[in-house]
């Protein structure tokens, strides 16, 4: 219990610091001293690295489902990334392409194979993919795109995880401002945060929540 308590206790100051340091950093934003806003972004950069063994996403393990299953997921985490480094970049034409990527690798998924149980699970969140990523793709408005992210971003996690299909560790990291201060996740192969809800307004906002990497 006293463990417990102490990681409860440990991870509230953590979400705490976090969204006090991204508060001030988008203070900055609204401000005309740039030196100052520069010297907050530093101060971000050197409190993402992971620092927590949490689960955020909780899934069943699928990891024993057949190879060509997790070769076709894995395309859909890759083309993930290309969405979100436009975002990150406030490319909204990356974005579109990455997000078209998806939705062609979704559609390449064979989960015929699959137990019934696996075969229900790939096939929600595929759903969701196909719905988050189409949705981006028809859309070059970067606030309407990055209003899609978090239900690509889980969807595609909980496939990685689940099925053990990411050849590279994944960070799934959060913000606490975006989605209106609610906060919203999302995926990087990378620990540094690159926010992709507010671009270069606030880059180096948020934190490493979880921390998968294949068994």
């Amino acid at each position: 219990m006293k463990n417990i308590m102490k990681k409860t206790f440990v991870a509230a100051a953590l979400a705490a610091f976090v969204l006090t340091s991204c508060g001030e950093n988008k203070q900055e934003t609204t401000g005309n001293d740039h030196a100052q806003h520069e010297g907050m972004e530093h101060a971000d950069s050197a409190s993402v690295e992971p620092t927590t063994t949490a689960v955020v996403v909780e899934v069943p393990d699928y990891s024993s489902a057949a190879a060509p299953v997790k070769s076709q997921l894995e395309a859909i985490v890759s083309d993930y990334m290309k969405v979100k480094d436009g975002l990150v970049a406030s490319n909204a034409q990356n974005a579109q392409t990455g997000a078209k990527a998806i939705l062609a690798a979704a559609e390449k998924v064979d989960v015929s194979a699959l137990g019934e149980e696996q075969k229900t699970f790939a096939e929600e969140k595929l759903g969701e993919v196909k719905q988050s990523a189409s949705k981006i793709a028809e859309s070059a408005d970067l606030a309407a795109q990055r209003g899609q992210l978090e239900l690509l971003s889980e969807a595609t996690f909980a496939l990685a995880k689940a099925f053990g299909v990411s050849s590279q560790t994944l960070y799934y990291q959060h913000c606490p401002m975006a989605n209106n201060d609610q906060g919203a996740y999302w995926l990087s192969t990378d620990s540094k945060i690159r926010n992709p809800y507010f671009g270069d307004a606030m880059l180096t906002c948020g934190s490493n929540e979880e921390i998968y990497t294949k068994k």
